[in-house]
């Protein structure tokens, strides 16, 4: 495993941290969101797998809607899984006074994340910002005679929204500009957006592992992470929902996303491509 430097296109510098080489499954997830109940749940999984976490990468948002920011936080990095800074990581590390999530000005996510990033920003302690400031910008790593990129949106900008319906242009300037980086990948492992999905980009694969944090706006609670043995298969995580939902409540986050949770629609539909939304 190293760690190296380097800048893409858009001169930002961007840390890379190489896994190596890895034999049998792995669990590839992102945006536990301040969400501790499907984090544990998440690990009770590895464990009945038999998947380590060393062969574990989070796409990043370990932090952000739910209710124990600093302790998922704790228990992210007890696990020893591998972390990719998401936008939440950077701006918090930074002490910044929002999420840089990429929502549009008069979005519905943006008025609602002022309530959720606050909060987190008190709880989260500086010795957890300081760890989310040595988290890579990108891993890379090789499987079955594979190369894989991971990132949280794109390389291009760490808040891209990047959707199973998105233009097959927005998924060739991505892996231009990764491959700019780190050379040839045969695949790229991304989160942000919170919907799982994979897609085939002539011979390459753009795969989304979604959100355990939060469910993919379908109308179930159950969330989402992706086994990756000989293809990647999403499956879907069941955790304790109304601890989750409790503990938001509890600490007055009740805007919007601790319903969520529970009916599985997200409160913030107008991020959506408008193919997408429903609920």
């Amino acid at each position: 495993m190293g760690c190296e430097q380097a800048i893409c296109k858009r001169e930002i510098n961007v840390k890379i941290t190489d896994l190596g080489e890895f034999d049998g499954p792995m669990l590839l997830f992102g945006g536990p969101y301040s969400n501790l109940q499907a984090f544990e749940a998440l690990m009770a999984v590895g464990k009945r797998l038999g998947i380590p976490a060393e062969q574990q990468v989070c796409t990043g948002d370990v932090v952000a809607y739910c209710a124990d920011a600093e302790a998922t936080v704790q228990a992210v990095r007890a696990h020893g899984c591998t972390v990719v800074a998401g936008n939440c990581e950077k701006q918090l590390s930074e002490g910044s006074d929002d999420c840089a999530c990429g929502f549009d000005d008069a979005s519905q996510c943006l008025i609602l994340a002022r309530s959720w990033y606050a909060h987190a920003l008190t709880q989260v302690s500086e010795d957890s910002r300081d760890w989310m400031a040595s988290c890579a910008n990108m891993a890379v790593f090789t499987k079955g005679g594979g190369r894989y990129a991971v990132i949280h949106g794109g390389i291009t900008d760490i808040s891209r929204f990047i959707w199973p319906v998105s233009d097959e242009a927005v998924f060739a300037q991505e892996f231009e500009a990764v491959e700019a980086l780190v050379g040839t990948v045969d695949g790229i492992i991304a989160g942000h957006s919170g919907i799982p999905f994979v897609r085939s980009i002539g011979k390459r694969q753009w795969i989304n592992v979604g959100a355990i944090g939060m469910p993919p706006n379908d109308g179930s609670p159950d969330t989402t992470f992706v086994v990756f043995d000989d293809e990647p298969r999403i499956q879907r995580l069941r955790y304790d929902v109304n601890a989750a939902t409790q503990a938001m409540e509890n600490t007055t986050l009740i805007q919007g996303y601790h319903t969520a949770l529970s009916t599985g629609f997200w409160p913030s539909k107008d991020t959506l491509p408008p193919i997408m939304r429903r609920g």
